[in-house]
């Protein structure tokens, strides 16, 4: 009886290294490509070129970081860490406020409301959902060049309305875990619809907000790809966080690789800073809502 408990315990144990180990190298590869680009924005140009890859950090950072952020005042580049932030900042915050709440309303409509039409609006958002951006990339500018809306915030800010992924996740969340009698209660009390959905629905689903919050404010801080459609005037003062990478990126008057590197650090330490901040809502989150029907 005791070898076989001994036996258990010795897969067990071997099972549970074996995963630590495969979870570890993970967590290597997801992490030193950051280290190293990290590593390079802390290093000095010719070492870059001279010594090519290295994960010691050198001591050159805080040199890089002033170069990078007086690039427009020595007139290298068009470049301003500090008019990427504002931008970015400004259209990723009401992006991801937009999103979430649009979407969470979708989700509430869906799984509260029993109304014929839900399976079909349910498979339309579905089949939104798989439709890539660059498929209607060039009627969208068309249009938004026909409503004078082009060198505008508007277009990269009001169509995060429309979420179906986040719909999708939000839904799945809901009909996991969402309590459908406290609605009917709310009802019974005289509650008005959209009360009940600010009072009672959006605090229940706050986990499944938070985590779609971060995941919103990332794609939409990254997003590079509207902006350069909708901003054709190419006004350095419109410029989002990546077109003000992007221009150091692709300037060949800029030699210094260090400071190519710090820039390019600048642009994601917002979004690691809040990852590593709310990390733990991520994985409650997915878990939570991850549930099958």
């Amino acid at each position: 009886m005791n070898s076989k408990k001994d036996s258990y315990a010795a897969r067990t144990r071997a099972k549970s290294i074996g995963v630590m180990v495969v979870l570890v190298i993970l967590t290597i590869i997801c992490i030193l490509p950051i280290w190293i680009l990290f590593v390079n924005s802390t290093r000095q140009s010719q070492d870059i070129i001279n010594n090519g890859l290295s994960i010691i950090p050198s001591n050159y950072f805080i040199k890089n970081i002033k170069e990078t952020m007086h690039l427009n005042e020595i007139g290298k580049i068009t470049y301003s860490a500090w008019i990427g932030y504002r931008n970015s900042f400004i259209i990723t915050a009401c992006a991801t406020v937009l999103t979430v709440f649009f979407a969470s309303l979708t989700a509430y409509g869906l799984v509260v409301y029993d109304f014929k039409a839900s399976g079909i609006a349910y498979t339309f958002i579905l089949a939104v959902m798989m439709v890539p951006v660059q498929v209607t990339s060039v009627g969208f500018v068309t249009f938004m060049g026909k409503m004078g809306l082009t060198d505008t915030y508007w277009p990269l800010i009001l169509p995060a309305i429309a979420a179906p992924a986040v719909v999708f996740y939000m839904r799945q969340y809901m009909k996991s875990s969402f309590p459908l009698d406290i609605v009917e209660a709310a009802r019974i009390d005289g509650t008005g619809e959209f009360r009940t959905f600010l009072t009672i629905g959006l605090p229940l689903m706050k986990p499944a907000i938070g985590v779609q919050a971060i995941f919103a404010f990332i794609a939409n801080w990254n997003n590079f790809y509207t902006p350069s459609m909708i901003l054709i005037s190419r006004n350095f003062k419109q410029y989002t966080m990546p077109m003000m990478v992007q221009s150091i990126l692709t300037n060949d008057k800029l030699a210094d690789l260090g400071v190519r590197y710090t820039s390019i650090i600048l642009s994601i330490l917002p979004i690691i800073i809040i990852y590593c901040l709310l990390s733990r809502t991520i994985v409650d989150g997915v878990a939570e809502g991850g549930v099958k029907e």
